[in-house]
């Protein structure tokens, strides 16, 4: 019989022997695993600290009896692949236990030894309640020291998704939270316009931020008192989360020559084949890649591993299927406001040499009077093919599954102009009539196509800096042009633009505003019909530019 060996029992490695066990009996599969807890949700731990999962259990549903009552899988915790020889497919195992070791064969092998937290070298890192955020066991150990002593302020060093989870949580828990990211803005994976609106949130419920700031030292006796930051600035604190990311595990697929990409972590096609014949890699030690560009990609999630890990399986087991690709998709909650990304942001699609179209697309989510409250979407588009390559969206509520119909109409290419016409489903408790998915696809095509130019407040504030000469409308009320507008703008209600449009020059570039968009759209279109020849309207309105300018 056949042996298939995996290494690591997470999402991707018991995904690879669930689907191989499914499509054949004659296969004795073995899975090995250093830590002593299986399958386990580490996207969960967060809440197990903060204390909306009662029991920890439930963030391991599945255990070893689970896997071989049911798949007849072997699975052994508590068990260290040290060494591996490919030459005569044999593997040496240390019981971490009892310190036994011993030597199994296979005759295919998959790398599922998933990622590391990185642990910076500073001193003091390994004081007693410095704690990093990746497995069952740290979410123990964090709950219990929580619930022991009871501390009064954290610091997060990382303000990636768990560290901005572990605000949210902490903060619950009556903690005083300052969180620590040596980049200007928290959550990379977006636009620093965007980021702005979460970092402004997570202020606003109570959360200091030190960004730009990078930490030198954690300082105390047995347990660390003060953080030391390169600026000088030290901290008082009682409890430290580490969540500056993940490294791959690749060590031991690096000793028998396994190829590493370009992210760092293991190269596979788009079967899960790493170099070598027979050996497979899955999960957060694997490299993906990019939907749209076709680049390497790596975005450790649990939903890509589950995906990699049943392709692997299939493939072993005699399927022809391949990996498609990502968009790395993400999503979390930060207090009441979602936040969601997919595809490319708008710096990684001129990074990529995309000539792009930006739209900022502020609407409810649903009808105001059934409780709507407004989502900005921030959406990417090809001007020259008219493709979406990307969106973020912030809201309190209704995020979810608008980022789930773009991640979708990206995956299938879809165009600007494909979006207005999806027939999305409406009643005023889920939606609006005109869902902002079909706005977002409307505006874009229309910029697109030069029907209905849209301006970003970043590009009329860089053009408007080297010497562009604009007219710029306010077609708002006085009352909320008073209370702020776009610099350099003259004030002219939309009601009024017909009659007082002979006080404008129809040779100079014109940009036109309201506070979010809808309004100045409706003003560049009579404009355009009175001959001005170009104009353009401001996305996202004067809310949209008030802000971006905040964040300069």
């Amino acid at each position: 019989m056949a042996k298939l060996l995996i290494i690591g029992s997470v999402a991707a490695g018991t995904s690879v022997g669930a689907k191989a066990r499914r499509n054949s009996e004659d296969l004795e599969i073995t899975i090995y695993d250093r830590d002593e807890d299986i399958s386990y949700s580490g996207c969960g731990i967060p809440y197990f600290v903060g204390g909306e999962v009662a029991e920890l259990d439930e963030l391991t549903p599945r255990d070893a009896a689970f896997f071989k009552k049911r798949y007849n899988i072997d699975v052994k915790t508590r068990h260290n692949v040290e060494a591996i020889d490919h030459e005569t497919k044999t593997a040496t195992i240390r019981h971490l236990d009892s310190g036994e070791t011993f030597t199994d064969t296979y005759d295919t092998l998959v790398f599922a030894t998933g990622a590391s937290s990185i642990i910076p070298p500073l001193p003091g890192v390994d004081l007693e309640n410095v704690f990093p955020v990746r497995n069952i066991r740290n979410a123990e150990a964090i709950r219990r020291y929580v619930d022991a002593q009871a501390p009064k302020r954290a610091v997060i060093v990382g303000g990636g998704f768990i560290g901005l989870e572990m605000a949210e949580q902490l903060t619950y828990r009556g903690i005083e939270v300052t969180l620590v990211e040596r980049l200007t803005q928290v959550m990379p994976p977006l636009d620093v316009d965007m980021a702005k609106r979460v970092s402004d949130h997570l202020e606003a419920n109570g959360v200091i931020l030190r960004l730009g700031e990078s930490v030198t030292s954690f300082e105390g006796e047995k347990t660390a008192r003060t953080v030391v930051l390169a600026s000088g600035e030290t901290i008082e604190t009682d409890l430290v989360i580490l969540s500056v990311g993940v490294k791959p595990n690749t060590q031991l697929a690096q000793e028998i020559g396994v190829t590493i990409g370009q992210t760092g972590a293991i190269a596979v096609n788009r079967q899960m084949q790493t170099n070598i014949k027979g050996v497979y890699a899955v999960g957060d030690v694997a490299e993906s890649f990019s939907l749209i560009t076709g680049q390497p990609l790596y975005r450790p999630l649990g939903s890509t591993a589950n995906k990699m890990g049943r392709i692997a399986g299939m493939v072993i087991t005699g399927e022809a299927i391949e990996h498609r690709g990502i968009l790395g998709t993400g999503i979390f909650k930060a207090f009441d406001l979602t936040v969601a990304q997919t595809g490319l942001t708008e710096k990684e699609a001129r990074d990529a040499e995309y000539d792009i179209e930006v739209l900022h697309n502020i609407k409810p989510d649903r009808p105001e009077y059934l409780g709507g409250k407004e989502m900005v979407i921030k959406a990417i588009a090809d001007r020259n093919d008219g493709r979406i390559l990307g969106a973020q969206i912030v809201g309190p509520q209704g995020v979810d599954k608008r980022i789930d119909v773009l991640a979708t109409a990206i995956s299938f290419k879809a165009k600007a102009e494909d979006l207005f016409h999806l027939d999305l489903a409406y009643a005023p408790p889920f939606s609006t009539t005109k869902d902002p998915i079909l706005y977002t696809g409307m505006a874009l095509d229309n910029a697109i196509k030069r029907t209905a130019r849209l301006k970003t407040p970043n590009a009329l504030m860089e053009e408007v800096a080297k010497g562009q000469v604009f007219q710029i409308i306010d077609t708002r009320s006085r009352a909320q042009f008073e209370k702020s507008h776009v610099d350099g703008a003259i004030h002219i209600p939309l009601g009024e633009l017909r009659e007082r449009a002979q006080e404008l020059d129809p040779t100079v570039p014109t940009i036109v505003y309201c506070n979010k968009g809808v309004t100045g759209n409706a003003a560049q279109n009579v404009l355009k019909n009175l001959g001005f020849r170009d104009v353009c309207n401001l996305s996202g309105g004067n809310q949209n530019y008030q802000h971006i300018k905040s964040c300069l």
